[in-house]
């Protein structure tokens, strides 16, 4: 569900571009425009036009092709309303004409009365529905924040965590500064969309590609480096904790354990960096980063370590190799 509720209203007033615009307009029952929609789905009401209201998805956006259209104007000019009028009877946040198709006027009376609104478009029904779930995947989409920093490192979108002053951004800073692009800082916002890729971007557009550097103070990363710097959101792809070297931990040196971290449902590769004097940070990242885009290209670099090793001792060269390092003493 929905962080606020989202109205027909909203869906009237959304500014959408492009391959995305819905081209909607009102055509009557503005008193309904404040009807939320609840669910992210639509419906087809042909089924409840002829009669049989069984499993109606009342709750949808209701949306009207040329079939359903035609099948109306017969139903009106046979002086059939009885489907109709049960059809408003319950609370549809809105019906969508397509194809620009204009309902018959005793439908839109109906409408006005019954206090729904009756919008328009000039798009096909299933491009209009494309678009139509495309946003509501997006609105309804699963959310959540995490103080973090979010980067772009050779088209791979890395979170780093860590606790306070550990070195964030520092790490995303030289990042930047390397070529790579800063999408947040601080504060991250993740939804969920399509049930499985993770999107994250600033909590404030207005604030997002400002950096906090302790000694230094805020920075504006679009000012410095310019727009290439910077992304307004990505997905994110691997989660990075940064944390101070801990001598008594043991850490990973092979790599051949995929660790994960899950976040809204979502399972996504994750590494531990331990942080001490010496170790370059940035690099390191720059290097997980393009080991994570072989892994997805379908090679493992630390497996096919293992697995020629393994191949080289069961060869017998490595009882070889022994006995030929014992022979030249």
């Amino acid at each position: 569900m929905a962080e606020k509720s989202f109205t027909v209203l909203d869906l009237l007033d959304f500014d959408l571009k492009g391959h995305n615009s819905l081209n909607l307009r009102c055509l009557c029952g503005r008193s309904g425009l404040g009807r939320e929609i609840t669910l992210p789905d639509l419906n087809r009401p042909g089924l409840a036009l002829s009669g049989f209201f069984e499993s109606f998805g009342y709750q949808r956006v209701q949306v009207f092709g040329r079939g359903e259209t035609a099948y109306l104007e017969k139903l009106i000019q046979g002086g059939i309303l009885d489907n109709v009028h049960h059809l408003f009877s319950y609370h549809i946040p809105c019906c969508v004409f397509t194809h620009n198709l204009v309902p018959p006027k005793v439908f839109t009376g109906l409408a006005d009365a019954a206090g729904c609104p009756v919008l328009q478009t000039d798009l096909e029904s299933t491009d209009f529905s494309g678009r139509l779930l495309r946003l509501f995947s997006d609105i309804f989409a699963p959310r959540k924040s995490i103080h973090g920093v979010l980067v772009e490192v050779y088209g791979i979108g890395i979170i780093i965590l860590g606790d306070s002053g550990v070195g964030k951004s520092e790490t995303a800073l030289e990042l930047v500064h390397r070529g790579h692009r800063l999408v947040a800082d601080d504060i991250v916002n993740i939804r969920c969309v399509n049930g499985n890729v993770l999107l994250g971007q600033g909590a404030n557009k207005m604030i997002s590609h400002h950096m906090e550097v302790r000694g230094l103070g805020i920075i504006n990363i679009q000012q410095l480096y310019g727009v290439g710097a910077i992304r307004e959101q990505k997905e994110v792809q691997m989660v990075v904790k940064l944390e101070e070297w801990d001598a008594q931990k043991v850490y990973d040196r092979l790599g051949t354990s995929q660790k994960t971290e899950e976040l809204l449902g979502v399972k996504i590769p994750a590494l531990e960096i331990p942080v001490k004097p010496g170790r370059n940070i940035p690099i390191i990242l720059e290097t997980a980063a393009m080991n994570e885009r072989l892994k997805t290209m379908g090679y493992h670099s630390a497996r096919d370590f293992n697995q020629n090793v393994l191949r080289w001792i069961e060869s017998g060269e490595a009882q070889t190799a022994s006995h030929g390092g014992y022979d030249s003493y």
